[in-house]
């Protein structure tokens, strides 16, 4: 008590502690006891929670990921079927096209994300939470993708393929691949996009929850409860 009453003294005393400095040595001595792994492990939940909550808000709505830097971009084979239709009548501007619809999917298949993340990252045992809390920046969101990947695209993908569908972009593709296959002496394409729409839109997913993690870990005032403030406040003193 008088060692943590002392440094308050010592913060207040000192010209160059600035009030950001001083809030976060409030928080640390309010959070010197030492924590619990089910402590450790909420709060690293509940920033993975935060995280997937705000990603999914942001990318289903209109142009969260067409008009964004999570742009879901044609794959190379992919754009060389765009290319070749471009003078075929009724596929001139197949590449925008199929652009726009394979990113609506993604924008409405997001809505559906989150309960999707949200049961994965409940199940995690984070039998090393303290080494993630201790760890990068970015650790809670790489262990939920490394441990869960799988997991979520066998959930996501049938979303995803249902959200494809609600906007004919599956069907559009196939008949551009289909006209593309005819064309003499070009190698065959595969229509299915499904899987690759549905890495794609999970990375943006990720990016956003990795994103989140990043603010929670180095911005105080986006420690909303009671439960990230103490546990982030460990992490502050590494």
């Amino acid at each position: 008590m008088i060692k943590n009453l002392l440094l308050v003294i010592l913060c207040f005393s000192l010209v160059s502690c600035d009030p950001a400095a001083l809030q976060r040595t409030l928080y640390t001595l309010n959070s010197a006891t030492e924590l619990s792994s089910s402590e450790i492990s909420g709060g690293l939940k509940e920033a993975l929670e935060i995280g997937i909550g705000k990603g999914s808000d942001t990318l289903s709505k209109k142009d969260g990921f067409y008009k964004s830097a999570y742009k879901i971009l044609l794959p190379p084979e992919a754009q060389k079927v765009a290319n070749k239709l471009r003078n075929v009548p009724g596929f001139t501007n197949v590449e925008e096209k199929i652009l726009e619809k394979i990113n609506r999917g993604a924008e409405d298949a997001a809505k559906k994300a989150k309960p999707i993340f949200v049961s994965a990252i409940r199940q995690m045992t984070f039998s090393d939470a303290k080494n993630i809390l201790l760890g990068e920046q970015n650790a809670a969101t790489q262990f939920l993708n490394r441990t869960t990947s799988d997991a979520l695209y066998k959930e996501f993908n049938p979303v995803i393929v249902q959200s494809l569908d609600k906007f004919d972009a599956r069907k559009y593709w196939a008949d551009a691949v289909n006209a593309y296959n005819k064309v003499p002496f070009v190698e065959k394409a595969n229509p299915d996009l499904d899987d690759y729409v549905t890495r794609q839109a999970l990375n943006g997913l990720f990016s956003m929850v990795e994103a989140e993690e990043l603010n929670i870990r180095t911005n105080i005032a986006a420690r909303t409860s009671e439960l990230l403030k103490k546990v982030f406040a460990r992490q502050d003193k590494k």
